[in-house]
């Protein structure tokens, strides 16, 4: 399979970034913890950043996500309860790049060198080796709350 038939399979937007960054970013390193983000510009959340988002308005459909302040937010199911939603840091924890999320995969998924996160931010596939760090969801009305 070619790789960009590959990347079209996995539904991700960034080919055209990763295929011009790649080349020059692709080295071996070891994985970067939340506080070591070597390689992707993505900041890690501050403890205690409160993340909020209005059901009515955003969140919607299932798949539709939130990226706010080194988090990502995921709706995975209907309904307004905090089990249909998953949040979890938006750096990949092997090099820091912004991970991507795949609704028909239920993956995160990060371009620039592949590792693969379940919806709770286990490692499925790497070079990444460390999980993503899961948030926990609270909704009180129409509101989405995490707190980091």
């Amino acid at each position: 399979m070619e790789r960009d038939e590959f990347l079209s399979k996995l539904g991700i937007g960034a080919l055209a970034v990763c295929m011009g960054s790649c080349p020059a970013a692709c080295s071996k390193g070891s994985d970067a913890t939340p506080s070591n983000n070597n390689g992707g510009g993505v900041n890690p959340p501050a403890s205690g950043t409160t993340i909020t988002a209005d059901l009515s308005s955003s969140l919607t459909a299932i798949g539709d996500t939130k990226v706010s302040n080194g988090v990502i937010i995921v709706r995975t199911a209907a309904g307004n309860a905090a089990s249909s939603f998953t949040a979890v840091q938006v750096a990949c924890t092997h090099e820091g790049t912004a991970i991507n999320y795949n609704n028909s995969q239920s993956l995160f998924i990060c371009p620039l060198h592949g590792s693969i996160f379940s919806k709770s931010g286990a490692v499925v596939q790497g070079p990444a080796t460390t999980a993503l760090k899961q948030y926990t969801v609270t909704i009180t009305n129409n509101t989405l709350t995490v707190v980091t």
